[in-house]
């Protein structure tokens, strides 16, 4: 019997039955409750109930919920014409749609997804809530991009039952979602939230739980030293995205990647790392800062880097489908 295989078959068989158990807790999930009816927000409800689980959509103002409603709508027309989903699955996924603006009707959730603003008072406010309202084992996840999971999970009475589960803009096509431990996230609850993700056809990456995670971690250093390189006059805005897009084959420049994500959004994350990490070197961009200040926020205002209000934008981002 080769030695080096015994040593390898525990592994071999512990791996195994993860594998069952995820897939397992994949299928006993029938509910999926998602607080925020913005692009993320309406984004992951589709993407739940395009993968045939019941789905309620919260938010407190009921023009986003209407916003959200017709760019699920209008997304998944947009699958089901690319070929991409059934006619029937298209049909089925908006009859499992359910709007509300009562957090009350997330009690029936096997998972609750919150993607609100990336403000960490808000955000814990929010779960003390949700866990008051939610199923015993239901497992609580944030879409935040770079806070803290252990510190959310501390405005809970079920640390072990929260996660974070940071999916890519726009949700339906972007292929990541990175899963962040907190201090005290059970096996079982990382297990479940993986098996979800999988379900959705995701990639996952697992991160622990220090500022900025994985991606952000990465990415928005460089988006903010491109700040720096605009605001220090090393060349234009224009040159600046096509060195990176055409030199690093980048598929956006990140300036026009800070627009579209959000210029608020990238400097709140800037100050989480920052803080977070201690070094100098995660400052913000003072020209980052302004622009915020301004409320030149990016596409969602019409103007960020670029300005979109008169002329067609630079370039055409991933489509959301």
């Amino acid at each position: 019997f080769d030695l080096e295989l015994q040593n390898r078959l525990p592994t071999t068989i512990i791996a195994g039955d993860q594998e069952k158990q995820r897939e397992k807790m994949a299928e006993m999930m029938k509910c999926v409750g998602v607080v925020g009816g913005g692009q993320m927000g309406s984004g992951i409800a589709q993407l739940a109930a395009m993968n045939g689980l019941d789905v309620w959509l919260m938010d407190a103002d009921q023009d986003a919920l209407s916003r959200a409603t017709a760019a699920i709508s209008s997304s998944v027309n947009r699958f089901v014409s690319k070929g991409l989903l059934s006619k029937e699955v298209g049909d089925d996924a908006m009859r499992r749609l359910h709007l509300t603006s009562n957090l009350q009707d997330l009690r029936s959730a096997d998972i609750i997804v919150e993607a609100i603003v990336e403000s960490e008072d808000v955000k814990k406010k929010l779960f003390k809530d949700l866990d008051r309202i939610a199923k015993n084992y239901a497992i609580l996840a944030s879409n935040t991009s770079s806070i803290s999971i252990t510190r959310l999970a501390s405005a809970t009475q079920r640390p072990s039952q929260v996660i974070g589960m940071h999916f890519m803009n726009p949700p339906p096509v972007m292929k990541l979602v990175e899963i962040i431990r907190g201090a005290d996230t059970s096996e079982e609850t990382f297990l479940a939230t993986k098996a979800l993700a999988e379900r959705f056809g995701k990639t996952t990456v697992c991160s622990q739980d220090y500022a900025g995670f994985i991606v952000n971690r990465i990415l928005m250093p460089m988006i903010n030293e491109a700040f720096h390189t605009l605001y220090t006059g090393v060349a234009t805005k224009e040159d600046i995205d096509s060195g990176m897009k055409h030199g690093t084959n980048h598929p956006m420049g990140p300036l026009e990647l800070a627009d579209l994500i959000g210029l608020d959004v990238c400097l709140s994350i800037m100050k989480v790392l920052h803080e977070g990490l201690g070094d100098s070197k995660y400052a913000p961009c003072p020209l980052l800062v302004q622009y915020v200040d301004a409320g030149r926020l990016g596409r969602k205002r019409g103007v960020g880097v670029y300005d979109y209000r008169k002329k067609k934008p630079p370039i055409t981002p991933s489509p959301r489908l």
